[in-house]
């Protein structure tokens, strides 16, 4: 795919597919794929978890912000940022200066579905996780709203399939 300049941060929840549908996306435009996370967990030498139980998730959103900012120098890529990531109004900013940011929009169902079997995700760690992924939906929600597209995230669909769509998104908001 040809004639795009800009990096495309995905946004959204945990359990919404941004890794997943982020590589199909970087494969549809020919560009690097990033998963913020994993960029977090080599700049830290440890994981996420472990940064959230040592030093606590203020530290690991500092590290976040800094490592995201890092990132988003190096255009174009596709970057699957963490689901907290976009809530931070510096990172927020600077997404928007140099990025197309998509929300991959996921109801509470299939976020329940896609992490009730994941043991590294540390908000959801030892806590009912409904609530917890209502209440992040209650407050991220309005912010993620934000982002230049929104695309409606589908069971019925591949992550390919679902790239697709938010390359049609994506286009769509080009042409606008």
């Amino acid at each position: 795919m040809v004639g795009l300049d800009k990096n495309i941060a995905l946004v959204g929840l945990m359990g919404a597919g941004k890794t997943r549908v982020g590589r199909e996306v970087a494969k549809i435009f020919d560009i690097p794929f990033i998963d913020a996370d994993r960029e977090i967990e080599f700049s830290a030498g440890c994981s996420v978890q472990e940064i959230f139980e040592l030093y606590g998730e203020k530290a690991f959103r500092d590290g976040e912000r800094k490592v995201i900012a890092r990132l988003l120098q190096e255009a174009p890529v596709v970057i699957a940022t963490g689901g907290g990531a976009f809530i931070n109004e510096q990172t927020r900013k600077k997404i928007k200066e140099t990025a197309i940011s998509v929300w991959l929009r996921a109801d509470i169902e299939l976020l329940l579905e896609r992490t009730k079997h994941t043991n590294h995700r540390p908000l959801l760690q030892n806590t009912d996780v409904r609530k917890v992924l209502s209440d992040l939906i209650e407050k991220r929600y309005p912010i993620y709203a934000k982002a230049d597209v929104i695309v409606d995230c589908d069971t019925e669909i591949t992550p390919r399939a679902m790239g697709y769509r938010v390359r049609d998104a994506i286009w769509e908001y080009l042409n606008a």
